[in-house]
């Protein structure tokens, strides 16, 4: 058991580390090339393990495609353009307190699409996370958000948030007819193949010779830790302990994040990112453990 915790904590770690991965890709190459050299990496090494657990490919039927196609363009393409873009302009610890909010927004999202039911505790968690990153967004200059002082950054990577938000809830309906790791070897494929055509229009080939090695090995660890170990390791901690503990994990993304942006690329730690961070991490958690707190309240106001 002990061996599922550590994986999950180099989870969160790697999520973490997607972000300053793709600040330094971000530098030297565009967008669409960015996403696709990363998926083309990771959809090499998803497929590989999906025919290692699976004995053969699974077949789809015509919804599960058109779903399939969804999915790959919002968590995929739409997703990590925004990724990539944001990253242009935005340090890496602010963009990943932004997407934190994946969490809460998607909780939100079950309850007016899969009628789950919000209490008292996971409201005041969304508002508190929502505080946080707003906190983080205007640099707790909550003014400037009237007169121009939020960048592109920030709403590119309010589009990450989105993206992701909509294929979570994609991504249930999908899982009732097939695994995770095929849900998202399939999205992946297709998002892959959504990037391919605007990729080019940028010069796909074309840049590569300009691109730094630093830069290849940010896609790889973009793509092989990022991605395909990530989500895989993530996964299993889901089957071994539970999608509430194991979603536990990912309140250490942004944290990881910010001290690795701090460490590897010298980004400024201000106490408007780290009250914001304070505040965006108290929500989630507040937020995925709801069902607890809320019993163990009641159980303390019956005594």
């Amino acid at each position: 058991m002990m061996i599922t915790h550590v994986k999950l904590l180099f989870t969160a770690i790697f999520w973490g580390g997607t972000f300053i991965a793709g600040r330094i890709v971000s530098r030297d190459m565009e967008p669409f090339s960015a996403a696709f050299f990363r998926f083309l990496i990771a959809n090499v090494f998803m497929v590989v393990l999906l025919l290692r657990k699976e004995p053969r490919l699974p077949r789809l039927s015509f919804f599960q495609v058109l779903l399939t196609i969804c999915l790959g363009a919002t968590g995929i393409f739409l997703y990590n353009v925004f990724f990539f873009e944001g990253l242009k302009t935005i340090e890496a610890s602010r963009a990943s307190l932004i997407i934190a909010l994946n969490p809460v927004l998607i909780s939100a999202g079950a309850a007016v699409f899969y009628k789950d039911k919000w209490g008292v505790v996971k409201v005041l968690g969304m508002i508190l996370s929502l505080a946080g990153a707003a906190t983080v967004i205007t640099r707790g200059e909550f003014s400037s958000v009237w007169h121009g002082g939020v960048g592109q950054g920030e709403f590119f990577m309010l589009g990450c948030v989105l993206s992701w938000v909509s294929f979570s809830l994609l991504g249930k309906k999908s899982l009732t007819a097939l695994s995770p790791l095929a849900s998202i070897c399939y999205a992946s494929i297709a998002g892959n193949v959504l990037l391919l055509f605007p990729a080019f229009s940028e010069g796909l080939w074309t840049s590569i010779p300009a691109v730094k090695v630093v830069d290849w090995i940010a896609l790889f660890y973009l793509g092989f830790f990022g991605t395909v170990l990530g989500f895989v390791w993530y996964y299993d901690g889901i089957g071994k302990i539970g999608p509430a503990r194991a979603g536990l994990y990912i309140n250490l993304v942004p944290v990881t994040a910010v001290i690795m942006g701090w460490m590897f690329l010298g980004e400024r730690i201000g106490v408007a990112v780290a009250i914001g961070a304070l505040l965006v991490v108290s929500g989630i958690c507040l937020t995925q453990q709801s069902g607890s707190v809320e019993v163990l309240l009641d159980r303390v106001i019956k005594r």
